[in-house]
């Protein structure tokens, strides 16, 4: 199964992220809450909004599509009509269903200035981001509700804010941000207090309670959990019991006494039924069969299993499907059936990566090759482990691009207010310009009469107005040259690369050598040695890439531990051979620091143009684009590499592009021909330190 408190396979995979929204009973009495326009809300529609706010995740298509209607009929711009759109984004996302869901934040975000306006921005960040978290992207949901201001959402009403505050506290609490989420959930549980509806203050209660538990103190967690039954037992709906029956069932899990664990999913399980809810139900009893599992009693958990499995397709829930194979075929492992088990397995993971859950089908790989290991099929058990490395890599090289892109992003934002501060010195010293002519001109006005003194003042003038154009000069000339050198090393960064390039390619496209240098496991240097070390890493780097070049090629700091070198053609060395000695230069000498010698390698790709066997030129960007991809092979295949591609069957560079985004699966083709070289061999022992000194703690 995926890892403890995922959101499918472990126990508290039912519903681990409170929801926003939760379900009651058709006719539950609830006090409607307080209304966040300047017009009061007709009072039978807004029980109906409460109706379907408790009721949403039993039936969320169902309930967006009768809301659809209501808000229809609705005055535009007034409240209620944007709580019926709040209300529908809400469900658009738990269906999943992005383009309504698309349609709704635009909305919202269109929404036109007044005193529903405050309330318009939460609502539509709430909407975005519990899309983005019904996916999977907590790290871009987070981001988008930590985009607004506190301003901005202390302007919105209570139920938009306690909405907000909810949504931050599971997003939080799924990326394991344990200390923002406890906050968060507090948040939400005071606002739930001022707002006075007994459910809502119980699943604030539920999240907090799960979070808690989270944060390693399981006996809070369990009295949190008692204050969220008893109140949710005030205004008792079945979507309500079933959250907070759940996460009892959480919270409970590690009790000697399996009782209490075993009576919560069973309630949780009753409630469920009661709401109609198919698809929670499916998931309440994947958790059950998860936890028999766990408890190896393989029999029942298959029963369980095959329950969950039809209602699940009967709700179209992808999620709850794919668990009910998984549990099925583990089941059947355990029980012997190993062929068929393997099988099920196998769809249920399909079933994730359709869904684009590279993570889930990764876990669920790696716990297969363990049940297959236990069952006997050793050569089945190895093939899971493998496809788990796979997509363990995959997800790996997607998380490191998404943070490079992060990070490139702030680099660019901390360059352009560079940029604005030095237009602002520019503009001071203009005026101080402007400013002495000005005086010059005043004073030989003022002294026309006096053409000595006057023509004495006008020279003490220009002098004084020369010396300030020479400053100016200089200083433009200084600032010029530290807005293109990287401060650390001292080499060329990408807006002295952007400038430079241009001399480098011609009409036709870039005629040279490129080469990408990464720097291997640059995080555990400076997690091992301190940032201190892995500063002095790169400036030596950045020296010893000087000297394999020669002064005329372009280095560049392309960003962190990358580094860009554009080498024109030479006749002393081929673009291998220098490879070659990037690679010895770089990992043959450990780094002296402080005393001890940190070894350091590098992964590295590269390409010579035009492409040969057909003479293709590529402009600069692809050709980057090129060197990136081999140096994640040179990454895939061990690091210490140097990987570069010798040929490529192209005729244009269109041609080349398409090959570049599938190089691997084209090399194994045969249409590229890539070029590998090793890096110098590490001592056996040597990890980070090379010395007989201390190594640091975790090396």
């Amino acid at each position: 199964m995926h890892p403890f408190l995922a959101s499918r396979t472990t126990l508290c995979a039912a519903l681990s992220a409170l929801a926003l929204v939760c379900a009651c009973a058709p006719g539950g009495e609830a006090q409607p809450p307080p209304s966040t326009g300047a017009a009061a809300v007709d009072e039978a529609l807004q029980r109906d909004l409460e109706r379907i706010e408790r009721a949403a995740r039993a039936k969320p298509q169902q309930y967006e599509r009768e809301l659809r209607e209501r808000g229809a009929a609705l005055p535009a711009g007034s409240p209620a009509r944007l709580q019926v759109l709040a209300l529908r984004g809400q469900l658009s996302a738990l269906a999943r269903d992005r383009v309504t869901n698309d349609q709704i934040v635009q909305a919202l975000s269109d929404w036109p200035a007044g005193p529903q306006r405050a309330d318009a921005v939460v609502a539509a960040t709430n909407v975005g981001a519990e899309y983005l978290r019904q996916h999977g992207d907590l790290r871009e949901a987070r981001k988008l509700l930590l985009a607004l201001s506190p301003d901005q959402v202390a302007a919105a009403g209570l139920t938009y804010r306690w909405r907000y505050h909810g949504l931050l506290a599971s997003v939080s609490s799924d990326a394991g941000e344990l200390d923002a989420a406890m906050t968060e959930s507090h948040r939400a549980k005071r606002l739930a207090e001022q707002i006075g509806q007994p459910w809502r203050l119980a699943l604030s209660l539920a999240d907090l309670a799960f979070t808690t538990f989270r944060a390693d103190t399981p006996a809070r967690a369990r009295q949190i959990a008692a204050q969220a039954l008893a109140e949710a037992q005030r205004d008792p709906d079945p979507m309500t019991l079933n959250q907070v029956h759940t996460v009892r069932g959480i919270v409970h899990v590690d009790d000697s006494d399996s009782g209490i664990l075993q009576q919560a999913y069973a309630d949780a399980l009753e409630q469920a039924t009661l709401a109609g809810a198919e698809a929670v139900r499916a998931l309440g009893l994947g958790n059950y069969a998860d936890y028999h599992l766990r408890q190896g009693q393989p029999a029942r958990a298959l029963q369980l299993a095959e329950q969950a499995l039809p209602l699940a397709r009967a709700a179209r829930s992808s999620s709850a499907e794919s668990l009910a194979r998984i549990n099925i075929g583990l089941a059947k492992i355990a029980l012997g059936r190993v062929a068929e088990g393997r099988e099920d397995v196998r769809s249920g993971i399909l079933l994730d990566e359709q869904q684009g859950a590279l993570s889930y089908a990764s876990d669920t790989w790696k716990e297969l090759s363990g049940y297959l290991e236990r069952a006997g099929d050793l050569g089945g058990a190895v093939g899971a482990w493998r496809e788990h490395r796979r997509l363990a890599d995959r997800v790996l090289r997607d998380e490191t691009r998404k943070l490079l892109l992060e990070a490139q992003e702030r680099q660019d934002a901390e360059q352009r207010a560079r940029d604005i501060e030095l237009l602002n010195r520019d503009n001071a010293l203009k005026a101080e310009q402007v400013q002495q002519r000005n005086l010059a001109l005043s004073l030989w006005a003022a002294l026309g009469g006096c053409v000595v003194v006057s023509l004495g003042l006008l020279y003490q003038a220009f002098r004084r107005v020369r010396r300030t154009n020479e400053q100016l000069a200089h200083s433009n000339a200084s600032l010029k040259r530290q807005s293109e050198t990287d401060p650390l090393t001292g080499l060329a960064n990408r807006r002295h690369f952007q400038a430079a390039i241009r001399s480098l390619s011609g009409g036709e496209g870039l005629a040279a050598s490129v080469f990408l240098v990464d720097v291997d496991h640059f995080k555990r240097i400076n997690d091992g040695f301190g940032h201190a070390a892995g500063d002095a890493v790169l400036v030596e780097l950045a020296r010893r890439l000087r000297e394999a070049v020669r002064d005329d090629d372009l280095i560049v700091r392309w960003g962190g531990e990358e580094f860009l070198i554009v080498a024109r053609a030479r006749a002393t060395m081929s673009a291998p051979q220098l490879a070659q000695r990037l690679l010895d230069l770089v990992g043959g000498q450990p780094v002296a620091f402080e005393g001890r010698g940190i070894a350091v390698t590098a992964s590295i790709g590269f390409v010579s143009l035009p492409l040969a066997p057909h003479g293709v030129y590529l402009c600069w960007e692809r050709a980057i684009d090129l060197v990136d991809t081999v140096m994640y092979i040179a990454k895939a295949h061990g690091r210490n590499k140097a990987y570069g591609v010798e040929r490529l069957d192209a005729h244009d560079a269109a041609e080349a592009a398409a090959l570049a985004t599938r190089l691997e699966a084209a090399w194994g083709e045969g249409r590229v021909g890539l070029t590998v070289l090793g890096g110098p061999a590490l001592p056996a022992d040597s990890r980070y330190a090379l010395d007989d000194g201390p190594r640091p703690a975790g090396a």
